[in-house]
Parts: C-alpha cells; sequence; structure tokens
C-alpha cells in the first residue's frame, strides 16, 4: 500500500491525523486492486507509478493492457514501468509491440532506444534514438 492510501487508511501509526476523541473505526476504507474497475485500477496504478512503485503500477495495468491491446496509453505506461522497475526484456517487448503497432510514436522509440542502451544493447537501439530525435523529440 503506498504512503498516501495508508494515511487515507489511518494506518500510518503515527495517530496525527485522528480527530480528537474519535477512534481508528472512522478511518477511510479503500477497496483492494481486485475490486476496482478498470477506470479505478489506471488511476491506482498512474498514482503507483507516479510515486515511484514501478512494480505495483505494472501488476496494475498488465491486466489493462491484456484486456485492450489497442490503448497505447496503457501499454506504455506499462512499458515505462517496466523499465523503471529494470524489467528490461518485458519493457524490451511491450515497446517492440507498440512500435510496430504504431510507428509515429515517437516516444515509444525513444522508451525503446533507452530501454536497449540500458539492457547493454546501445547500437540496437541507436535507430530508435533517430527516429524519435526525427520525430521532433530531444534526445
Amino acid at each position: 500500500m503506498g504512503d498516501f492510501e495508508d494515511m487515507l487508511r489511518g494506518l500510518d501509526g503515527t495517530g496525527a491525523d485522528e480527530p480528537r476523541g474519535e477512534g481508528r473505526g472512522d478511518a477511510v476504507s479503500l477497496p483492494s486492486d481486485e475490486q476496482l474497475d478498470d477506470h479505478a485500477r489506471y488511476d491506482r496504478a498512474t498514482f503507483a507509478f507516479e510515486t515511484k512503485d514501478y512494480l505495483r503500477a505494472a501488476a496494475l495495468l498488465e491486466p489493462l493492457a491484456q484486456a485492450d491491446p489497442g490503448n497505447a496509453e496503457v501499454r506504455l505506461l506499462l512499458a515505462r514501468s517496466y523499465y523503471h522497475s529494470a524489467r528490461l526484456g518485458p519493457a524490451e517487448t511491450e515497446l517492440r509491440a507498440m512500435v510496430e503497432r504504431w510507428p509515429s510514436d515517437a516516444y515509444a522509440h525513444l522508451v525503446l532506444a533507452r530501454t536497449l542502451q540500458r539492457a547493454g544493447r546501445a547500437e540496437e537501439g541507436a535507430p530508435h534514438l533517430k527516429m524519435a530525435e526525427a520525430m521532433g523529440l530531444d534526445v
């Protein structure tokens, strides 16, 4: 559970956020990840990504990407979550599928190039870096 969600649940252990005279029974209850609809799951994944909980973000995004492989936004966030959590193999797989399906996605080319560089395969990533640059990204 992220720090923000712990605070909302009143589980941070400090008790500083509790109003006087009230106990923990009044804490906000959040649904578990499994109880979320797709929109709420994406929102929670985005929050996890923004708070650098990349493993959790990926776990939340994987079923969304499987259910809707045509959703470029979900797939890119999933690939970025993999990249930042050093899961370079899944990141590369996701990004290669993206640049094949959406060859004009400059950012997907850039992240693929960075993934390959991080995996020690900079020469293989060079064409993707050039594509991203040609499409107007500052690399």
